[in-house]
């Protein structure tokens, strides 16, 4: 059978001509109009560079939820946080869960660390060799530095870690990235340093530009502990009074469950101990033009709770590997824009502050789920809000 090629247009592949070509060839093809992916309202001239063999849009409905209380060291005071999902009763839940903060005096946020990584494997004939390249990598860092800054404006390199593996050493990059997630940043200056080390160092040595344990777009242990992206915490208080008003259960009733979940969750070997962040995080995510496959990454996370002397109930949930951005990618699309703008998150160092946004929408929505586990809502709130009536 003959290989039939998508249509392109080599003087100007984004236009509208070129996407109603192709959707015209899909639809002598398959027979199907495509009447709704056509109907946007963007111009698709602005697509170039975040997509190929442009067709149209995925329409996905936006929800909002709000306000949410911040306390945070780039985003305070109240904001309504657009949800991009199509699962009923998403929306509502976090809501519920963001009242429930808003009454306990707001969620203080807190990013302890922020970096992003390229990880070179370099190849040698004994772990010697291996060792010795490292000692000379840690006595050549400044002018590796030198060298992969110089593709950047934006990106500095932090520091290298080292990982020795039989007769090859993994080198891991830390770099700050401004505002941007930054993965294709540090790979650019990630390949400057290796070709120039390869080219200065007095020995023979090879290299792969990833060795795979900055593990781009998969969930890793070493990203729980070591942090790749924004390293983000949530906390809130909540007193008794507010928890049986608002959700309908106790600080000792949310207690004992959290100590079922936790064993639950290690028997699985789960990559977070909570609920569910993927949730909120993801709607989050396309709603604000982020790069969805990073949730992969973004979703772990650590839930610590306590209840205190007094009775009341401490919340927090820990986001060790926020890929999060307000700079490149997907971020300056047309609907994507708008909703940055509503969250007051352009300009420069707006991705700490959606960071922190980020992370307080996801103990909302622990908050709201754990407490309709335990008071009965979980179920009957899908059946009356999440089925197509």
């Amino acid at each position: 059978m003959s290989r039939i090629s998508i249509p392109r247009d080599r003087e100007n592949d984004h236009g509208a001509q070129a996407a109603q070509t192709r959707r015209e060839f899909l639809q002598e093809n398959s027979g199907t109009a495509l009447n709704h992916v056509a109907a946007f309202s963007f111009d698709p001239e602005t697509t170039r560079g975040n997509i190929e063999n442009f067709i149209g849009a995925a329409q996905v409905p936006i929800g909002i939820a709000g306000p949410l209380l911040v306390n945070g060291e780039h985003a305070t005071g109240e904001f309504y946080v657009p949800l991009a999902t199509t699962e009923g009763a998403l929306v509502a839940s976090y809501n519920r869960g963001m009242r429930v903060i808003h009454e306990s005096g707001g969620a203080t946020v807190t990013i302890s660390q922020d970096h992003m990584q390229r990880s070179p494997a370099f190849l040698f004939s004994s772990a010697r060799d291996a060792r010795d390249f490292g000692l000379w990598v840690n006595e050549t860092l400044e002018k590796i530095r030198t060298v992969a800054e110089s593709t950047t404006s934006v990106g500095k390199l932090e520091g290298i870690r080292q990982f020795a593996v039989g007769p090859n050493l993994y080198l891991r990059f830390d770099y700050s990235t401004g505002d941007a997630a930054g993965q294709n940043m540090v790979s650019k200056a990630t390949l400057a340093a290796c070709v120039w080390i390869k080219e200065n160092y007095g020995h023979k040595v090879e290299f792969i530009l990833t060795g795979n344990i900055d593990t781009d777009k998969k969930h890793s242990q070493i990203n729980t502990l070591l942090t790749r992206g924004k390293r983000v915490i949530a906390e809130v208080t909540t007193s008794a009074q507010t928890l049986r008003d608002l959700v309908g259960v106790s600080p000792n009733e949310l207690f004992k469950a959290r100590q079922i979940s936790q064993a639950g969750a290690f028997m699985a070997g789960s990559a977070n101990n909570g609920a569910h962040a993927a949730n909120g995080l993801t709607a989050l995510f396309i709603a604000t033009g982020q790069d969805v496959a990073n949730i992969a990454e973004s979703h772990s996370g650590l839930l610590y709770t306590q209840v205190l002397d007094n009775g009341d109930y401490y919340w927090s949930i820990t986001l060790p590997s926020v890929i999060i951005a307000t700079h490149g990618g997907g971020t300056g699309l047309a609907t994507q824009r708008e909703c940055l703008e509503l969250l007051g998150c352009t300009g420069t160092g707006s991705a700490k502050k959606l960071a922190e946004i980020a992370a307080a929408t996801v103990l909302a929505g622990e908050i709201s789920l754990s407490s309709a586990v335990l008071a009965g809502d979980w179920v009957t709130g899908h059946e009356r809000l999440g089925r197509n009536r």
